[in-house]
C-alpha cells in the first residue's frame, strides 16, 4: 500500500469514526457564540452536497441570527395566542423558541412540481440537506439539532417565512456551542433492519 493510500485510509477511518459518534445536541444545551458568517457559508456549502436528481436544487435556506430571531419569534408568539387564546401563559415561551441557539437555519423544501423528477425524490433531497447540515456543524465543533415543532407546519407562520404554495419547512436547524458532549441513546439493532433479498421477502404484504 502506498503512502497516499495509507493516508486516504486513515482519513476515511477518522471521518467514519466521527460520523459514528454524531449526536444531536438538545437546544436547551446550546449557547453562543455561534459560527461566524464565513463558517456558516462553509456549512451551507457542505449542506448542498447532496443527491439532487435533475440538478434542480429543490431547497433553500432562511437564516435567523441576532434580533431577527426575536422578531420572528414575536410573530410566532402572536400566532400561538391566536391558536390557543386560553394558553396565554405559554405565549412568551413560544415567542422565545428561536432564541435557544445563536443561529437557526430554516431549510425550505422547494420542489418543482412541473419537473419530471418525482416530488418525493426532491423532498428527500431537502431532508438530505438537513442531515448534511447538522453533520457538518458537528464536525466543525458545534452542536446542532434538527427540529420542526408546530410552527414548521402552521400556514400563517409559513406566510411570515414567505413560503410559496408548494414549499414546506423541512426543518429548523439550531446551531451553537455546547459545554458537555451529548449523551448517547439506544440505537436500532441492524439485525432487525437488514435482510438479503429473497423472492418471498418476510415483509411482503399478504
Amino acid at each position: 500500500m502506498s503512502e497516499a493510500d495509507d493516508l486516504s485510509r486513515m482519513a476515511s477511518d477518522d471521518g467514519l469514526s466521527a460520523m459514528a459518534k454524531r449526536r444531536s445536541v438538545l437546544v436547551a444545551n446550546l449557547h453562543g457564540p455561534g459560527p461566524d458568517p464565513d463558517v456558516v457559508n462553509r456549512l451551507l456549502t457542505v449542506a448542498t452536497r447532496v443527491p439532487d436528481h435533475g440538478k434542480i436544487a429543490p431547497w433553500r435556506f432562511i437564516l435567523f441570527t441576532g434580533e431577527s430571531r426575536r422578531e420572528f419569534g414575536r410573530l410566532m408568539g402572536l400566532r400561538f395566542q391566536e391558536l390557543y387564546p386560553d394558553m396565554k401563559s405559554l405565549a412568551e415561551m413560544e415567542s422565545n423558541r428561536l432564541m435557544r441557539a445563536p443561529i437557526v437555519i430554516a431549510v425550505i423544501s422547494s420542489p418543482d412540481h412541473g419537473h419530471k423528477v418525482p416530488v418525493w425524490e426532491q423532498e428527500l433531497s431537502a431532508g438530505a440537506v438537513c442531515q448534511n447540515l447538522i453533520t457538518a456543524a458537528t464536525m466543525a465543533g458545534f452542536g446542532a439539532q434538527w427540529l420542526t415543532e408546530w410552527y414548521a407546519y402552521d400556514p400563517v407562520v409559513g406566510g411570515h417565512l414567505g413560503l410559496g404554495d408548494t414549499e414546506r419547512v423541512a426543518g429548523y436547524i439550531y446551531i451553537g456551542r455546547h459545554s458537555q458532549p451529548p449523551r448517547e441513546r439506544p440505537r436500532p439493532d441492524l439485525n432487525d433492519l437488514v435482510e438479503s433479498w429473497t423472492e418471498n421477502p418476510k415483509h411482503q404484504k399478504s
